[in-house]
């Protein structure tokens, strides 16, 4: 086999065994190159923050996600991944990664990510909506994702009220 040959074999190695990590339970997030294995069990977009915050480089690294909207395909082409696979895909996550050159598979494809309680859009692919340049990205959502753990910390926080 050529170099290329082997990289390219690599690469598809690399995405399977994302794909085996994520479908074993557990974790939200795999990245996986060569020996290299990086899974966490935060959901949404909270680990890849959390792995852009930590400083490794995660260059050339095959991900697979539970759900990947643009939020987290903004993110993962940031990140400067080379392929994402996400059980749940949104078609914006799609063109991004389309369009930032990563290879892009997916479960289902969706028309848009829901929020957890189903009623409406995801905050963050909102937060996301009008940001095409995965540079932008990180800021944007780090500050969406802070109002967003605010506002929870205020609704839990009214509720115990209530009952007090």
């Amino acid at each position: 086999m050529s170099g290329k040959a082997d990289r390219t074999a690599g690469e598809k190695g690399d995405l399977l065994k994302a794909k085996a990590l994520l479908a074993q339970g557990g974790i939200g997030v795999a990245l996986c190159k060569g020996d290299s294995e990086v899974t966490m069990a935060l959901r949404g977009i909270a680990p890849l923050l959390e792995l852009i915050e930590s400083g490794v480089p995660y260059d050339g690294y095959s991900a697979a996600d539970k759900i990947v909207g643009k939020a987290a395909a903004l993110l993962f082409a940031s990140m400067r991944v080379r392929a994402v696979y996400g059980a749940v895909m949104s078609r914006g996550a799609l063109s991004v990664l389309r369009r930032e050159g990563i290879a892009a598979s997916f479960g289902v494809l969706a028309d848009t990510i829901v929020n957890r309680a189903g009623d409406g859009a995801c905050p963050m692919e909102l937060a996301v909506r009008d940001v095409e340049e995965p540079a932008s990205a990180y800021a944007v959502l780090q500050k969406a994702l802070c109002t967003l753990r605010k506002q929870e910390k205020d609704t839990e926080r009214a509720t115990e009220e209530k009952k007090g």
